[in-house]
């Protein structure tokens, strides 16, 4: 007797949805979204997509109607709950778009909970679009089945957010310049990256004096921001069983 074939199939297209979803919630698709389904994946109707709201999980649904430029899903029933970020924000100073671009959506992939935008005195661009950050992270999470995006906070000032710091959370300085070797423990934690300058001696003693602050070294290679802060967020899951 033949295998019975998994449904939903694994190739089944999955999107996120800015809307709360529910058994029998009828979704009409347009724009970028609904060209991707009907012209690159050719879907017609009765076949299955899986949805995702960042709020209750992710869920199957069917084309349900077709149109030119647009069309309606159904959704059928949910799949699974919404999975819980691990608790550790990515502090992340600014660094030219399309590596920030980059980090943002490794830093979804990765499992981050925030992420925090940071001026420094050395940053070379001193603004960000949250659009275009959430834009990379809705990919990466589509791509990757995760059902929980993180939160993009308001771009900060390094002494504004040093000086607002969580009593109970713990921030590990990637400092270039040298620290203890990184051996999270556990509980809320961050992680602070610099620019493509690293930080000035100002900024650095100021992070250092911090006392929630711990510098760390990511071993004996000076690495690129980007670099740095992908090794650092690995480094962290993996203390805490994230990958177990």
């Amino acid at each position: 007797m033949p295998a019975t074939p998994a449904w939903p199939p694994h190739s089944t297209p999955r999107l996120f949805v800015d809307e709360l979803l529910a058994e029998g919630t009828e979704l009409r698709i347009e724009g970028g979204q609904a060209h991707y389904l009907l012209n690159v994946m050719r879907m017609k109707e009765g076949a299955p997509v899986k949805l995702f709201d960042d709020q209750s999980g992710e869920y199957l649904a069917t084309v349900t109607a077709t149109g030119k430029r647009d069309l309606v899903l159904t959704v059928e029933g949910k799949l699974r709950e919404r999975l819980p970020s691990p608790d550790l924000w990515l502090c992340q100073a600014l660094i030219k778009k399309d590596r920030l671009d980059w980090i943002a959506e490794k830093s979804c992939e990765l499992g981050v909970g925030r992420f925090v935008p940071v001026l420094t005195r050395r940053c070379v661009v001193d603004k960000v679009k949250e659009d275009r950050l959430r834009a990379q992270m809705i990919e990466a999470a589509e791509q990757c089945e995760r059902t929980t995006l993180p939160q993009i906070a308001p771009l900060i000032k390094l002494e504004a957010m040093l000086k607002d710091w969580p009593h109970d959370r713990a921030l590990y300085f990637c400092d270039e310049r040298g620290g203890e070797p990184f051996a999270p423990s556990a509980g809320p934690a961050a992680i602070l990256i610099g620019p493509e300058g690293g930080f000035t001696d100002e900024e650095n003693a100021a992070i250092r004096a911090h006392p929630r602050a711990k510098a760390v070294s990511l071993g004996p290679r000076i690495l690129r921001a980007d670099t740095a802060a992908i090794a650092a967020m690995s480094v962290w899951m993996a203390a805490q069983g994230d990958w177990s």
